[in-house]
């Protein structure tokens, strides 16, 4: 990309973090490396109009969470499996043995993963998680408080004497 200076050192930077962040919000590594790769070819397309007035960091995250809205938007409904597939990414995703409160998160509807994950991963407040997701402040209010019902409930007895 030699007639778009600074998108290739962007990408290489930033390449793990979004993937980290794609991951927390689909819950699927081979899901956040296609949301990653979307986000990355709509930035690179506006690339000159975000690299002067814009973050590009936020651009790309905010196109992120859009693009993963807009697939539970089509389909309503998660693909669910028994086993998980192939890991690809080991490196920039967490071991098997940390994976406990990321593997409730992935089992949350996407509505209140999203909402989550923007909330508590992004610190957006109430209504910017609106205006990015594209419903009200209170159906965020709304999916946030079923989603985190769902994990405390979901946790062990012994966590749960800590909330």
């Amino acid at each position: 990309m030699d007639d778009e200076p600074g998108f290739d050192d962007f990408v290489a930077e930033q390449t793990d973090a979004l993937l980290r962040y794609g991951y927390v919000l689909t819950g699927n590594p081979h899901d956040a490396a296609d949301l990653v790769q979307e986000a990355l070819v709509r930035l690179c397309g506006a690339w000159p109009r975000v690299r002067r007035k814009d973050s590009p960091h936020s651009y790309v995250r905010t196109t992120m969470a859009r693009l993963h809205i807009s697939v539970w938007r089509r389909r309503r409904r998660e693909q669910l499996t028994g086993e998980p597939p192939e890991r690809v990414h080991h490196e920039v995703f967490l071991p098997d043995e940390e994976q406990g409160l990321w593997q409730e998160l992935a089992a949350l509807p996407r509505r209140q993963r999203a909402v989550l994950v923007l909330r508590y991963y992004e610190q957006l407040s109430d209504a910017d998680i609106a205006e990015v997701l594209g419903i009200s402040s209170g159906t965020v209010r709304s999916q946030a408080f079923r989603g985190l019902d769902k994990l405390r409930s979901s946790l062990p007895a012994t966590n749960r004497s800590l909330r």
